[in-house]
């Protein structure tokens, strides 16, 4: 049995039955916590000290795009369409299986390094198996938790091709998945399916997509954006007609639905994951996030494209919050009616990060809280650093002040893969020197395309 004590930290449990607990001590077994409270017996166990940090339950990044960690830097002042014309149409099909692995392997690092400990992975340019094998070996070999979403790319096709939009999701790669490498249900990296949608494809695409992911018992996450209009614009309510909508069905973006349609949704079970700062540079318009809580929803926060967005999770969710309460507040804000209480808090925000981003994978009873019998999935956060001292309220620090950089120690399942601010993975130099490799071959193969 292995045994960890984590000592005298500020716990932020999230778990309203815990809630916040200053100079208290977490117990690991085997992986999984077992206490919380004071002084607990740390005889024969490895001790972390936490005096002067939060400890907190690791973020969850429900929406990323690891697979173009290679090229950041490149997308920051693109359009939606730009976005697509350059990275689908264009560099994307220019990655071999090697650029995918590299850039979810890096990009997954720098997630863990940043305090995410769990991360739904967006997988959508894997042409071919060995695309699909090679972002798959880039997310275990990480060592994060996460959801390998298998999706599908969406290149020009070309002469005598059909139009992405019209085509499947390939069963047989779902069967190859699902009965080999990620056939189990309670592994640390699981099967996920990203689906086209009604946004994206025809509504007969979109109903075999969801009757596979049903068949496999798969979590299905589809992109529902403002951009480019709707390939099945009453796609919502026939999803709703032919009982396709459940707990395992995920909404990225959902700009362009309507109330009703995020009504639909929330009473179907379906979740919603809101990447504020990549919504607000495409022009999809306002975060949904506070609709969705209208609906009795509870969001999730995700980063999404590694090309022009920060992966920082602390970033994302100040950036949520803070668009929310711009949105709540615009229409009240006049000399005769001033703001006189906000409408979200730094408290929601956390939430939306953890418990909310934990909910939109299915793993809620696994992670998002510190609560005993849930997997060790912890983060400690330095409260000395320059930009957080001094903490007053560390759930507002956490939101308002920090940042990747603050996060001292991760760890996820009970094992320890960063502590005293480094990483403890083998060989990062090197990793990071072929992925710089990778993106500098990429830039090039576009720039003279």
């Amino acid at each position: 049995m292995t045994k960890t004590v984590i000592q005298n930290g500020w716990i932020v449990s999230m778990d309203p039955n815990i809630g916040t607990v200053a100079n208290a001590d977490l117990l690991i077994e085997d992986g999984a916590i077992v206490a919380i409270g004071g002084d607990i017996d740390s005889a024969g166990a490895e001790v972390i000290e936490a005096d002067g940090m939060i400890v907190m339950p690791g973020l969850v990044n429900a929406h990323l795009h690891t697979w173009q960690t290679g090229i950041r830097g490149i997308a920051g002042d693109w359009s939606l369409e730009q976005y697509f014309q350059y990275m689908h149409r264009g560099m994307a099909a220019s990655f071999s299986p090697e650029d995918i692995r590299l850039g979810t392997l890096v990009g997954a690092l720098n997630q863990l390094d940043s305090g995410v400990t769990t991360l739904f992975d967006w997988l959508h340019n894997n042409p071919t198996p060995d695309h699909s094998d090679g972002g798959l070996d880039g997310l275990i070999e990480s060592g994060i938790r996460g959801l390998f979403g298998h999706g599908s790319p969406k290149h020009a096709p070309k002469a005598g091709e059909p139009h992405f939009s019209e085509i499947p999701h390939p069963r047989s790669e779902i069967e190859r998945l699902r009965k080999g490498r990620l056939s189990a249900d309670d592994g640390m990296v699981k099967l996920a399916m990203c689906i086209l949608g009604p946004h994206f494809s025809a509504y007969e695409i979109t109903w075999a997509d969801l009757r596979l992911a049903a068949e496999y018992g798969l979590v299905a996450s589809m992109h529902m954006d403002a951009g480019f209009g709707r390939k099945a614009p009453d796609g919502i309510t026939r999803m709703r007609d032919d009982r396709l909508i459940d707990h395992r069905l995920n909404v990225v973006h959902g700009s362009d639905l309507s109330d009703e349609e995020i009504a639909i949704l929330t009473d179907g079970g379906a979740s919603f994951s809101i990447t504020a700062e990549a919504e607000m540079q495409y022009g999809f318009g306002h975060p949904i996030t506070g609709r969705v809580i209208a609906a009795g929803g509870v969001p999730s926060i995700g980063s999404d494209t590694e090309a022009g967005i920060s992966g920082d999770m602390f970033t994302a969710m100040r950036i949520t919050l803070q668009m929310q309460r711009a949105v709540d507040h615009g229409p009240r804000i006049s000399p005769d009616n001033p703001v006189e209480a906000l409408t979200r808090t730094t408290r929601d925000a956390l939430e939306w990060a953890t418990m909310g981003g934990a909910k939109a994978l299915g793993l809620e009873d696994e992670i998002g809280s510190l609560t005993p019998g849930k997997r060790a999935d912890v983060i400690l956060v330095r409260t000395g650093d320059m930009n957080l001292f001094p903490v007053n309220d560390p759930v507002q620090s956490i939101v308002l002040h920090a940042c990747g950089a603050n996060v001292d120690t991760v760890l996820v399942d009970g094992r320890i893969v960063k502590r005293g601010g480094q990483l403890k993975f083998t060989d990062l130099a090197r990793r990071k020197e072929q992925l710089a490799e990778s993106g500098a071959r990429l830039i090039a193969a576009a720039q003279s395309a």
